[in-house]
């Protein structure tokens, strides 16, 4: 299993890693949080080695590729789709833990990009945008080896909900800029 982590808020994000590794998970992190992991001791994999290329463009464009998107969004058991990620060396995602950073430091695109492709399809993705969803998908891996279905549906509602919340901050905030 391999969990993608890039997060802005970096609360409880080691803690959880750790117990994501203990479990058996490979972890996958953007840049700057791979430095905190890996100075916490969690072996982690940066981005930059999944999908081929460093963040370029000032740091602008780090998780939006093939290799990420891809491995988020198809479906598992589509025949079709299962071709074509081979042919492309395209490994599944299992789970995002994401959130973005504030309209006023820089537009996160790859954060809510990731999230809502994991959302999309959440019967074999689970996303997480909210520290606080850490210990309950701890506890569901720990005892069921799995995060039910109907959380993860809870999860990709919460990431459509707070993606809709941060567009609308992006927009107050350019409007502000126009004023």
């Amino acid at each position: 299993m391999r969990a993608l982590i890039s997060v802005y808020d970096k609360e409880g994000i080691v803690e959880f890693a750790k117990e994501l590794r203990e479990l058996g998970w490979e972890i996958i992190a953007s840049r700057g949080t791979a430095k905190i992991l890996r100075k916490a001791k969690v072996k982690t994999k940066e981005v930059e080695e999944i999908n081929g290329f460093p963040p370029i463009f000032g740091g602008r464009l780090k998780t939006i590729s093939p290799q990420i998107e891809g491995a988020l969004l198809f479906d598992r058991k589509n025949k079709k789709h299962q071709k074509e990620a081979k042919k492309f060396g395209i490994e599944p995602i299992d789970m995002v833990v994401c959130n973005f950073y504030p309209p006023e430091k820089g537009i996160d695109i790859g954060g809510p990009t990731m999230a809502r492709a994991a959302a999309k399809n959440y019967k074999y993705v689970t996303v997480i945008v909210d520290p606080k969803d850490y210990p309950r998908v701890i506890d569901f891996l720990k005892r069921k080896g799995k995060v039910p279905l109907s959380f993860r549906l809870k999860l990709a509602r919460k990431v459509f909900l707070k993606t809709a919340k941060y567009d609308r901050a992006i927009l107050r905030f350019i409007e502000n800029k126009q004023g």
